[in-house]
């Protein structure tokens, strides 16, 4: 059955990305269909070993790209330790009710087993948020650190819960894990040597897996609490960026493992979906919740709104806190397969309210904003861009080069765009002009100052669905000057070109011809490629004027 476990799961995801919905969904629907074919998760236990393989992977991958101090802003801390006790006190009277009102599955429930049910309805999805925000390229922007910040934050709250559920206390040699911070100067010097290749992947693998994982459940803690710590670790070498991408593909196909998983736990019944029902029209609660905590935060109506849709799910941590208290005989089994399936039809509605959001804020936006405190965030309040004749979006190492090379050629204001608070202090202090902004909130362009100099906008944001997006922008707000973008691949470059930006620039197939210009001036005699060049141009402008005087 291996090959229609492959084939099953590959056509779902297929078919449900035809839709434009997330192919996630489409292998939670692949685990329902490979159980009704008889297919069970406890017949395929190389299969749950991917999936938490997947899960501890993804929170190392976390932690590579986490900024520790983030956890420690209001906007973090504070919203996701309020939201938890907010969605305990909401959920345990409204379960208590529907156990009056004679549903099945929660009548003579005592206040723990209600407060056990509420704790794995507060936690919000990691799997789901990161895919999500990943695809839109908005790991890097204000809601979706946010975002992560808060799920974090949640994923260590169930950590700590599973830690004490086990009812064993570590060891004591989990004390000597405090150490760590200390090797940091021998980790990163193996770093250094592993190279860019598979040796890599090799040391990310080794590290996730032996020096997270396993030395922390060696010593009697959780092991998804090992990888993402290792992660936050590694998150300060000037490779973990690489090395995320290198183990990117890894984590998401044992990432579909894990959704399988929840598929094979069993097919529930018509009272079981009934009430998963009920639970996911609960799931609007937990988004307003998030969207005024994030605003009393001072975080603007459109940002907390992002991150809020973001985290408008249930999560596989409360399926994780389900099966631990149904193993310990503190809930019936059955709510493993009613959490599975609010799990799974919270997703089927998050994933085009996440497509939608823009939409729904424009609709909504005049009594969003009235929500806002002001004055707002530091990282989240409007720029003003001055009067510059060139734009530049992203200030990364392209924009930064392009911006210097502007500088040394042409006269006139010269403005980079950078969402980094830290990149943007960077250029300052060399002397850029570079202010904060966020290519991809609408709000940013809806208030942009209009330049009536401005000639061209040079597009140097890292992915393809950012520059897309800024080109449309551009359009609405009428400018009429050039447009120039890099790109990675030629499919890109076609799409931007027909959105109607004039020159794509292929990073790849541009190489080439800058490691040429870079030999020649370098290793040949420049004199004499100048005296060639003159000498072509020359001869070109000749042949092109007896050319116009024959026609």
């Amino acid at each position: 059955m291996e090959p229609a476990i492959l084939i099953i799961t590959l056509l779902c995801g297929l078919l449900v990305s035809k839709v434009g919905l997330p192919p996630l969904i489409g292998y939670l629907g692949a685990g329902f269909v490979l159980f009704t074919f008889g297919i069970e998760d406890s017949s395929l236990p190389l299969l749950k070993q991917l999936a938490d393989l997947g899960v501890t992977l993804l929170l190392f991958s976390i932690g590579l790209k986490l900024d520790l101090k983030s956890l420690f802003k209001a906007e973090v801390l504070a919203t996701s330790s309020i939201h938890l006790v907010g969605s305990i006190l909401f959920f345990i009277p409204v379960l208590k009710l529907l156990g009056m009102a004679g549903l099945e599955q929660l009548e003579g429930y005592s206040l723990n087993q209600l407060l056990l049910i509420s704790f794995a309805l507060s936690f919000s999805s990691t799997v789901f948020a990161v895919k999500v925000i990943e695809d839109n390229g908005d790991m890097k922007s204000l809601y979706g650190r946010v975002a992560i910040g808060i799920l974090i934050m949640q994923d260590i709250f169930a950590v700590v819960f599973l830690t004490i559920s086990k009812g064993d206390i570590p060891s004591i040699w989990a004390l000597g894990l405090l150490l760590l911070p200390f090797t940091r100067p021998l980790i990163y010097k193996v770093f250094d040597r592993v190279g860019h290749s598979e040796m890599l992947v090799l040391f990310g693998l080794v590290m996730a897996l032996v020096v997270g994982a396993w030395l922390f459940e060696a010593v009697g803690l959780k092991p998804d609490l090992g990888a993402l710590i290792i992660g936050i670790l590694l998150a300060g070498h000037a490779k973990s960026s690489e090395l995320a991408k290198s183990m990117y593909y890894f984590k998401e196909l044992f990432l579909v493992a894990f959704f399988l998983t929840i598929g094979l736990n069993g097919l529930p019944t018509w009272s079981d979906i009934g009430l998963a029902g009920i639970l996911v029209l609960l799931v609007p609660v937990k988004i307003v919740m998030f969207i005024y905590l994030l605003t009393r935060f001072k975080l603007r109506s459109r940002t907390s709104l992002l991150a809020s849709f973001n985290l408008g799910n249930y999560s596989e941590f409360g399926l994780i806190v389900a099966a631990v208290a149904a193993h310990k005989g503190w809930l019936p089994a059955s709510w493993l397969i009613i959490i599975a399936v609010a799990l799974s039809i919270s997703f089927l509605f998050a994933a085009p309210l996440n497509t939608s959001v823009n939409k729904i804020y424009q609709r909504f936006q005049r009594h969003l904003v009235k929500m806002e405190k002001h004055p707002l965030h530091p990282e989240d309040r409007q720029i003003k861009i001055g009067n510059p004749r060139f734009l530049i979006f992203g200030m990364g190492r392209i924009g930064s080069g392009a911006y210097d090379e502007l500088r040394l050629r042409f006269d006139g204001e010269i403005l980079g765009i950078e969402h980094k608070q830290e990149l943007v202090d960077f250029h300052r202090a060399q002397g850029r002009n570079v202010v904060q902004g966020d290519a991809g909130d609408t709000d940013f362009w809806e208030k942009l100052e209009r330049a009536p100099n401005l000639e061209l906008v040079l597009l140097a944001i890292p992915h393809h669905v950012g520059n897309l997006f800024a080109v449309e922008q551009l359009k609405k707000l009428n400018y009429e000057g050039k447009i120039s973008a890099i790109v990675q691949y030629s499919e890109d470059a076609d799409a931007l070109k027909a959105a109607g930006v004039d020159t794509a620039y292929n990073l790849y197939e541009a190489a080439g011809a800058g490691f040429v210009d870079h030999v020649i001036y370098e290793l040949l005699d420049e004199n004499q490629e100048q005296v060639n060049r003159a000498d072509k141009v020359a001869s070109e402008t000749k042949a092109a004027s007896a050319s116009a005087s024959t026609s």
